[in-house]
């Protein structure tokens, strides 16, 4: 039987790319949910072509026009955030895709999680926010979260036959972003234009960003202390320009194993869907030949502190991850609008982690105020 999925954010560009696997494999996957919040257009032509038992717009705005241009076709047509997260658990439902962005994956994730459904996750704030929530949920219900990034599947392929007890270090590699040569005076003069160059990897607009800051490795560092496990000690980031190398796993006889490929956030897509097989494809393949060096540094914590701050976030515990990632949403998109500077998206972090009321033992619903409390003072920073 082929597997149902449910795609919840398929406009961007995870969504989108988890389309294209699924388009290319007929006999393996349909499209059962698609949604979206505000590329209505887009969502349109996906509903059309795929034909999906309903579709969801997180901005009700949209509702209307998505109505009348999908009226001929036998499709459900909901609107709504909460609809988002209901769609997430329909009995329908095999397979969830989170490819949500920021902190409005995490009630969707959680209802797919509590309906017992295995979510493919793409979405890095469900775990950076709520991690010991979500993963307790995922042993209750039984519901495998299978990793997306391309860092923590390749982490994930490489632990396949080993033991926990084996296991001494996670490495994830980075490719350090546009900027990791330029000095701290340079990184004040960088604009918008150029953080959204990103040198190996095709990605969305906030991706790319943190991926410049080095927030979204710091990100990875939480996601990997939950998936898999393993104390913040024993987590290693190293910066890998070449980025074919997207992890390793060093054992306690000192062997270390990588997962390597060329950059293509299909391939990590394609394992999540069809795990635990492997799915042929006409991807490009590694040609040892181009690469006649692989280099490896340290990150530069000095000019780039969001990925100590990430750590330490989690080493307090409690909710200030939650509030690192608040924070850095509000100051990213400050920054995409041309509101403050590069750097400035390091100060707004630090300030608000400094700044918002610690929860030791947050619930869900601590969460949601922390979020709403840590955007609400980012707005009035200077």
């Amino acid at each position: 039987m082929k597997k149902r999925i449910a795609v919840l954010g398929s406009t961007g560009s995870v969504g989108t790319q988890t389309l294209d696997v699924i388009a290319a494999h007929p006999d393996m996957f349909e499209v059962e949910i698609l949604t979206a919040n505000n590329r209505v257009d887009e969502l349109i032509r996906q509903t059309l072509r795929f034909q999906p038992n309903a579709v969801v717009i997180g901005n009700e705005r949209h509702y209307p026009r998505l109505k009348e241009a999908l009226a001929a076709c036998p499709v459900k047509v909901f609107a709504g955030y909460d609809a988002v997260a209901q769609a997430a658990a329909m009995p329908s439902v095999d397979m969830v895709v989170t490819a949500l962005t920021g902190f409005s994956g995490l009630l969707p994730t959680v209802k797919a999680i509590e309906a017992g459904k295995p979510v493919a996750l793409a979405n890095k704030e469900t775990l950076v926010t709520a991690g010991e929530i979500v993963t307790e949920l995922s042993r209750k219900h039984r519901a495998p979260l299978l990793p997306v990034d391309s860092e923590h599947s390749a982490i994930f392929q490489c632990l396949q036959g080993e033991t926990y007890r084996s296991v001494e270090k996670l490495i994830l590699t980075a490719s350090g972003g546009p900027f990791r040569s330029k000095t701290a005076e340079e990184l004040s003069r960088v604009t918008r234009e150029d953080a959204l160059q990103h040198p190996s990897w095709n990605m969305g607009e906030v991706i790319t960003v943190n991926s410049a800051t080095l927030m979204n490795k710091g990100m990875e560092v939480i996601e990997a202390y939950w998936l898999f496990d393993i104390p913040v000690s024993r987590i290693e980031v190293v910066i890998h320009p070449q980025s074919v190398i997207h992890s390793m796993v060093q054992f306690t006889d000192g062997s270390i194993k990588a997962q390597m490929g060329v950059p293509d956030m299909k391939a990590p897509i394609r394992y999540a869907l069809s795990y635990p097989h492997r799915l042929s494809s006409g991807h490009p393949r590694l040609d040892f030949a181009e690469y006649p060096s692989l280099t490896f540094e340290k990150p530069a914590h000095d000019r780039f502190p969001l990925l100590a701050l990430a750590c330490r976030a989690l080493e307090e515990g409690g909710n200030k991850p939650c509030v690192m990632n608040a924070a850095n949403e509000a100051a990213v998109s400050a920054f995409l609008e041309g509101r403050i500077g590069f750097t400035d998206i390091f100060r707004r972090v630090e300030t608000a982690l400094s700044r918002i009321s610690y929860v030791a033992h947050p619930t869900l619903d601590d969460l949601l105020e922390t979020h709403r409390e840590t955007i609400g003072s980012a707005m009035y920073q200077p």
